[in-house]
């Protein structure tokens, strides 16, 4: 955006999705392919987009939350096998189904149900029974009660056994033990299930999980936040190899000279202690910068961070250009981004308002349009410990 086409936009590089996938499936232990998760439109970057781009990164599965989502990406991608990882109404069952979307069970009835709706169908749905082994939400919880869920579906001509997994609590937290807990839970029960139904694919890992313990790969990982160039454990991408992939970008629609004592926004939350210019960015929490900002975030402009001053409102931010500001409207202004030498993270963002980077991406409104661009460049391997 060297000129202001438009009062914000997120800039959204697929060619660093692709970097970043190439990267985390070459890094994968024992085979196992890289699933990426592609549900709340990518994490805010654009599903359909960024799903092409993983795929042509090396990922071979598509995983998403919603029945609604893995219709929209069987749309664009007949050939590739879809996951529907959360819980569905009937009705909604109907539409993952239709969409050849495989989907979890974890109590006899959903299986039951999954077996109807198949019937009508004459395909077999394919289900990955789920065990909670520790994060406490969707799940089985009792090791015994799984085993005989899965000798269910695997006995049941209805249906077919696709897959076995689990979900980490805290694999993004390295001193965590109840990651080495729920991994070993976890693999009890997977050299039991091997043993009986060795075709049934395995998987366990998110992206911090991937990028921590090669023992969790097992058949499959679903990348989700690292796909995207995000830090699953919410430091420097970089140290593991990510290419952040979304800028979200303003620009400086007014300029205004304020005197010792002048207020800028709602609540007069921001005084200007001495003289100073104004600079006023046409975005705000209507378009996803949240409240929590006001007086608490830098934005790059010319290069240089500038602090943000004042109430962040729905459609309007303020930003303490300086006394000697020489800064002109229509300067581009990036919130996350680099912009000269300088860069502003997403991580940055989230650590200001006490959240995570997810957050921050899914939380970009549909009022800002995603803009896809695709750079090209070699994606650079990362050693890793064995």
């Amino acid at each position: 955006m060297s000129e202001p086409e438009r009062r914000a936009a997120a800039i959204v590089d697929v060619g660093s999705v692709r970097r970043n996938c190439v990267m985390l499936a070459d890094g994968l232990a024992g085979g196992a392919r890289l699933g990426a998760v592609v549900k709340a439109d990518g994490y805010g970057h654009g599903a359909v987009e960024c799903a092409r781009a993983a795929l042509a990164g090396g990922a071979s599965w598509i995983a998403v939350a919603a029945a609604r989502e893995a219709a929209e990406l069987r749309a664009e991608f007949p050939q590739t096998p879809v996951l529907t990882m959360g819980a569905l109404t009937a009705p909604e069952l109907e539409i993952a189904l239709d969409a050849d979307s495989d989907v979890a069970v974890w109590k006899p009835e959903q299986a039951e149900l999954a077996a109807a709706r198949g019937l009508e169908r004459n395909a077999p749905p394919r289900v990955h029974v789920k065990y909670d082994s520790g994060m406490g939400r969707l799940g089985e919880r009792d090791p015994d009660a799984v085993r005989r869920l899965i000798e269910t579906v695997a006995g049941d001509e209805r249906l077919e056994l696709a897959g076995f997994w689990t979900h980490f609590a805290t694999a993004d937290e390295l001193d965590s033990a109840f990651f080495d807990r729920q991994l070993e839970r976890f693999t009890t029960l997977v050299e039991l299930v091997r043993a009986d139904h060795p075709g049934v694919l395995v998987h366990a890992a998110n992206s911090a999980a991937t990028l921590r313990d090669p023992a969790a790969h097992f058949d499959m990982v679903r990348c989700g936040v690292a796909i995207y160039g995000l830090d699953p454990f919410q430091g420097d991408p970089g140290d593991h190899g990510l290419e952040p992939a979304l800028e979200l970008r303003s620009y400086v629609a007014d300029v205004k000279r304020f005197a010792s004592g002048d207020s800028a926004g709602y609540g007069r939350r921001w005084r200007a202690p001495a003289e100073t210019w104004v600079g006023v960015l046409p975005i705000g929490y209507g378009d996803g910068v949240r409240r929590g900002l006001t007086n608490n975030a830098d934005i790059l402009v010319d290069g240089r961070r500038h602090p943000l001053v004042g109430t962040v409102s729905m459609d309007n931010v303020t930003i303490d250009l300086g006394a000697e500001a020489t800064v002109d409207p229509g300067a581009a202004a990036v919130l996350i981004g680099a912009q000269g030498a300088d860069r502003i993270p997403c991580e940055e963002m989230a650590r200001r308002l006490d959240t995570i980077n997810y957050e921050v991406t899914c939380g970009i409104s549909q009022r800002v349009p995603r803009v896809h661009v695709s750079s090209e460049r070699p994606a650079v391997p990362v050693p890793r410990s064995e």
